[in-house]
């Protein structure tokens, strides 16, 4: 078995690759794709100067969607997190807003992401708890994530996915689990299909969050980071064939950043620690399979060519300017 490197090497043997992608935003370009309007200037001016102050507002955000999905391609990044925030108060209660109106912009911006074999997901805020002791927060928290699968369904793209927290731990850690479990049987298959749960950084660790996901067969991310936050004192090592194998046969998604500094440990810092992060993609070789690594860094695709321009300085090979060699 042989691979043909970007510099025309050619490189036999056993290898896994890794593959960068970012968050959001891109520093090369001044197109935001989450511009919002607050409920408050909503509901303090006259209906139709907001609702087309709103939609504007909207077409814009696709509109800079698309630009930063193109300037991906042409820097070959094909493994991107989208913004949750492309329908300002399209969730609230008191705001009426049909998001079927913008398919045709969402049908292209999901053909681009099909022609050109990305992966795109979304990440909604810490305030969509699935464990929530408020019905009320429940019953939104749902509402969230059935319009992101809407989005991807008027994207007509359904290999997408949407990350988690177990959420609150309210009354406690193993009641709050067991408040996962007994939501998560009543929310639709539909949902279920696209969700992906994620270790936290204060309550729910690596072993809390591999269990409930073995238990209900939701695919786990290992956030490095959210790991050094929050642990035992158990190396993730032990763990991570199990959570590999929670993605069956799709590919295997992680999370990396580094620390603000010591004493703002749970910040995400600006770029990457190389070595943190040398360390960290050699210990995955135990695993022999192809990874796609979010870097959740402030400089967003910054950090990411940063980093791919230290490995190369290091001798890692790279497949395209951010898929890179483990042998």
């Amino acid at each position: 078995m042989f691979i043909k490197i970007k510099n025309d090497k050619n490189i036999n043997g056993d290898y896994m690759k890794i593959r960068l992608g970012y968050v959001s935003i891109t520093n090369a370009l001044e197109h935001s794709s989450s511009s919002v309007m607050t409920y408050k200037y909503f509901s303090s001016n006259d209906r139709k100067t907001v609702l087309e102050k709103l939609d504007k507002t909207i077409n814009s955000n696709l509109d800079a969607l698309y630009e930063i999905l193109k300037y991906n391609i042409s820097n070959d990044i094909t493994f991107y997190r989208m913004t949750s925030k492309l329908f300002p108060l399209s969730t609230h209660e008191k705001v009426s807003l049909d998001i079927n109106k913008y398919s045709d912009k969402l049908k292209l911006i999901g053909k681009f992401i099909k022609d050109n074999n990305m992966r795109v997901g979304t990440h909604p805020d810490q305030f969509c708890l699935i464990n929530s002791t408020k019905k009320e927060v429940l019953d939104y928290s749902i509402k969230i994530l059935e319009e992101h699968i809407k989005i991807f369904n008027l994207m007509e793209y359904y290999d997408g996915y949407i990350v988690i927290h177990t959420g609150s731990g309210e009354g406690g850690k193993e009641d709050s689990i067991k408040r996962f479990e007994e939501n998560y049987k009543h929310i639709s298959n539909n949902i279920k299909k696209y969700l992906v749960l994620e270790n936290d950084d204060r309550v729910f660790n690596i072993i809390d969050t591999l269990n409930l996901c073995e238990k209900l067969n939701i695919p786990m991310v290992f956030d490095y980071h959210h790991y050094i936050c929050n642990n035992k004192g158990e190396n993730y090592i032990d763990y991570i064939n199990r959570i590999v194998d929670t993605w069956k046969d799709k590919k295997v998604k992680m999370h990396f950043s580094s620390p603000k500094n010591s004493k703002q440990i749970r910040s995400h810092s600006e770029y990457l620690n190389i070595n943190t992060f040398v360390k960290f993609v050699e210990s995955l070789k135990c695993i022999n399979k192809d990874i796609d690594i979010m870097l959740e860094c402030k400089m967003k695709d910054d950090a990411l060519f940063r980093i791919t321009r230290q490995l190369k300085y290091r001798g890692y090979n790279f497949v395209n300017d951010t898929t890179f060699i483990i042998l």
